[in-house]
């Protein structure tokens, strides 16, 4: 819900956006950004081999890293 307080400090923010030239391909290079990072992550899950990743799935489980640690 948008209050009074609310409206004024958005008013303030887009008067100030508003004058910086170039603003506008900032929310393109975001998109972009998002959309290359979550693109390149789709490849390497569907390309990393799977013993690797049975491998990283079990180390929360595996004893034998660290057995100097002991429980409290």
């Amino acid at each position: 819900m948008l209050t009074n307080k609310n409206l004024v400090m958005l008013k303030f923010i887009k008067g100030n956006l508003e004058n910086i030239d170039g603003v506008a391909i900032y929310p393109i290079i975001s998109l972009l950004i998002f959309f290359i990072f979550f693109s390149v992550l789709y490849v390497w899950i569907f390309s990393a081999k799977k013993e690797y990743i049975e491998e990283v799935s079990n180390l929360p489980l595996d004893d034998d890293i660290n057995p100097n640690i002991t429980e409290q």
